[in-house]
């Protein structure tokens, strides 16, 4: 049976149902163009649900608030006791339809058993479900429960699901210790006669608030940090009421330190321990007191430019504690960082083809950013390629290296003093787990790449003793290490120009045989679709050679990304119907595509205009294969090619990943030094599917 909706329900708050909900999101949103998330019961109709927001914000959900809420969990008890429960399943239904008949998809999140167990003999999720024809996945909140317990638990469900006819696809065991993990599979949990049934393992760090939700619940104020540091745990909470010596002994990593805004001296030691690579490293200072920095120790906080956030409340000492007590951490649309670690729960937890297979998803021609995105990332995820950062000074490539670590995507490799780079996570409340370090002072490999390089680059006059100078070059170095078969591609850029980035590579990885030219691509993701711009970054003005081989380039990346490619080679005329040294470039070019690759659907010259929209085209050019479902467009030159993507870029909202460098023997891509972690991200994976498609051939 096919169904538009998958229906997620747990028996109690707090079993991770919104966990759960944000990986199904994703998987979903990989799968189809348009999905929507809807609540059939809120707790408060005054106050804006938490988790509708946290969807819509994070996946950018085309849709609005109100379209996404059923009914308050007061009304149903209310609708009840009156006898008039079924015109509110109706009505409900009614909002349910709306949202079917506008999407491809509707996650739709239930609320609570527990909640409504003193006024219901029966279960209202299950009644919605099967009211919405919805699959129902069901959340356990499995933490301190034997095996034996969760085996009648899950086949106690099971049973009642299907006697009310309602399609069990799925239950996830949430809050699970290895212990138990190891026990239930020993016991075989599932006899087979269940659907399949996933283990997330507690997970600590989302049962501790961030350093912003301390902040919303004080009501206190920022004075210092940035605001990826209000995305740390605050793992402790310490009193600073002693002197410096008691006080520097106590600290505990990742602690909240509450200390009275006039103890200049605590300030004072904490901003100079923060940047030592010996002390303990806190999480934030926060001043109590109706005073906040003294005029004297002020100027000094700014002066140092140190990044320990320090935020202030009028709330006494003595309060503090109790109130902080009184946080319920949550995952938020303002809590990222918890976000990024719910979905890093799921990837690694979830056989998520298992669960897509029960889910019955549809392919679909539309492809949206997010899916994608999410293509590439578990694309990625399935090659695991050592991919190395060498600006680890730059706190993006950081934060970047912790969500690719977390999300198991791929072997991170590290630049730089080990010591350092960790010091420098620590104080930015990063985990870098798994990371290889790789010293770019260690004089062996230092030495081997200089040899190296000198052989190589001898001819151009290069002395041994420039080629250990050049060395030096962490992009040089970095450079090496992929050409040596140390790491498998590198991305680099967020701190480094694109020559910084390109001429280590053009001298020492140089071009593949088969691709006698380095071009550069962007993956323009539309609403609906993601289109292939090439050459849009390095090649000024191109002969017609040249552009057929960025064609041909261009052409075998979008294959490696999954869009099947339709050549347009962009000219100020269409077909026959201009001339001109311009048109006849591409001309030429075209011809040359043709030849070399005779199955290539190609076509050119061809007007932007004519290559995209299937009206024009029919006018233009009935009978092509390209035209008017063109996916990757060739620019006669640089120029063209830079403004177009720009002015497409801001014009329709689209995102632009790239450049993506190609024709290299072996992956390097370059960051726009304005590039954010999600580029990064999205970077590291494209330059780990290159890797290895590079090796295949």
């Amino acid at each position: 049976m096919e169904h538009k909706s998958i229906y997620i329900a747990s028996s109690q708050p707090r079993s991770g149902s919104l966990l759960v909900a944000i990986g199904i999101m994703e998987m979903l949103k990989g799968h189809y163009g348009r999905v929507a998330f809807f609540r059939p019961v809120i707790e408060n109709p005054d106050i804006e649900d938490e988790n509708i927001r946290s969807m819509i914000e994070h996946f950018r959900l085309n849709i609005d608030y109100a379209s996404c809420v059923g009914f308050s969990a007061q009304s149903y008890v209310q609708a009840y006791t009156q006898g008039t429960l079924d015109g509110q399943i109706e009505m409900l239904i009614e909002k349910y339809k709306a949202l079917e008949s506008a999407y491809d998809f509707v996650l739709i999140e239930g609320f609570p058993r527990s909640y409504f167990s003193p006024y219901f003999d029966f279960d209202l999720n299950v009644l919605i479900a099967q009211n919405l024809s919805s699959a129902y996945i069901a959340v356990i909140q499995a933490q301190n429960k034997s095996c034996q317990l969760l085996q009648r638990e899950i086949q106690t469900l099971h049973n009642r699901l299907e006697k009310e006819a309602c399609h069990h696809i799925a239950t996830f065991l949430n809050r699970v210790s290895h212990d138990q993990i190891q026990a239930c599979q020993k016991l075989q949990l599932s006899s087979g006669t269940t659907p399949p049934y996933f283990f997330i393992p507690n997970a600590p760090e989302l049962d501790r608030p961030t350093l912003l939700e301390v902040i919303e619940h004080l009501g206190a104020t920022r004075i210092n940090g940035s605001d990826d540091a209000m995305q740390q745990w605050v793992k402790h909470k310490q009193i600073a009421a002693m002197d410096i010596e008691s006080y520097a002994s106590s600290l505990k990593e990742g602690s909240l330190v509450i200390v009275p805004a006039d103890r200049s001296e605590i300030i004072l030691f904490s901003l100079l321990a923060y940047q030592s690579h010996t002390a303990t490293h806190i999480c934030a200072l926060l001043l109590n007191g109706p005073n906040t920095l003294s005029t004297t120790i002020e100027p000094i906080v700014q002066d140092l430019k140190i990044a320990l956030p320090i935020i202030t409340t009028h709330h006494t000492c003595y309060d503090l504690p109790l109130i902080l007590e009184e946080i319920k951490p949550s995952i938020s649309h303002l809590t990222t960082k918890k976000i990024t670690f719910a979905k890093a729960l799921f990837d690694a937890h979830v056989d998520k083809e298992v669960l897509v297979s029960h889910c019955h998803a549809k392919h679909t021609d539309i492809l949206t950013p997010m899916m994608f995105q999410y293509r590439i990332l578990e694309q990625a995820r399935r090659k695991k390629e050592r991919i190395l950062l060498p600006e680890t000074q730059d706190a993006r490539i950081l934060h970047a290296a912790e969500t690719l670590l977390r999300r198991n995507i791929v072997q991170v490799m590290l630049l730089g003093n080990k010591r350092s780079i960790e010091e420098r996570a620590k104080r930015l409340g990063i985990s870098l787990g798994s990371a290889t370090y790789v010293d770019a002072d260690d004089t062996t490999l230092k030495t081997r790449f200089a040899k190296r390089y000198y052989t190589l680059r001898k001819h151009k006059g290069i002395t041994p003793q420039q080629a250990e100078e050049i060395m030096e070059s962490p992009t040089y170095f970095a450079t090496m290490m992929v050409a040596e078969g140390y790491a498998d591609g590198m991305v680099c850029g967020a701190t480094h120009t694109t020559a910084d980035t390109l001429r280590p590579a053009l001298q020492i990885i140089k071009t593949d045989p088969q691709t006698p030219l380095v071009s550069s691509i962007f993956f323009l993701c539309l609403k609906q679709r993601v289109l292939v711009y090439g050459d849009c970054a390095l090649n000024l003005d191109p002969d017609a050679e040249a552009l057929a081989n960025i064609a041909l380039s261009s052409a075998q990346t979008a294959r490696q990304f999954g869009i099947d490619p339709k050549v347009a080679m962009l000219s100020y005329s269409t077909g026959d119907s201009g001339k001109g040294p311009d048109v006849e470039k591409v001309r030429q070019a075209t011809d040359i595509v043709r030849k070399r690759d005779p199955k290539l659907p190609v076509e050119g010259p061809i007007q932007y205009d004519a290559a995209i929209d299937p009206e024009v085209a029919r006018q233009k050019l009935p009978k092509s294969q390209v035209a008017g479902k063109a996916t990757v467009f060739i620019f006669p030159d640089l120029n063209t090619g830079n403004n177009t993507y720009k002015a497409v870029q801001r014009a329709t909202g689209a995102i632009a990943i790239g450049p993506v460098l190609q024709g290299l023997r072996l992956p390097v891509n370059d960051l726009s030094r304005g590039c954010s972690v999600e580029d990064i991200v999205n970077t590291v994976a494209i330059t780990a599917i290159q890797a290895h498609y590079l090796k295949e051939k």
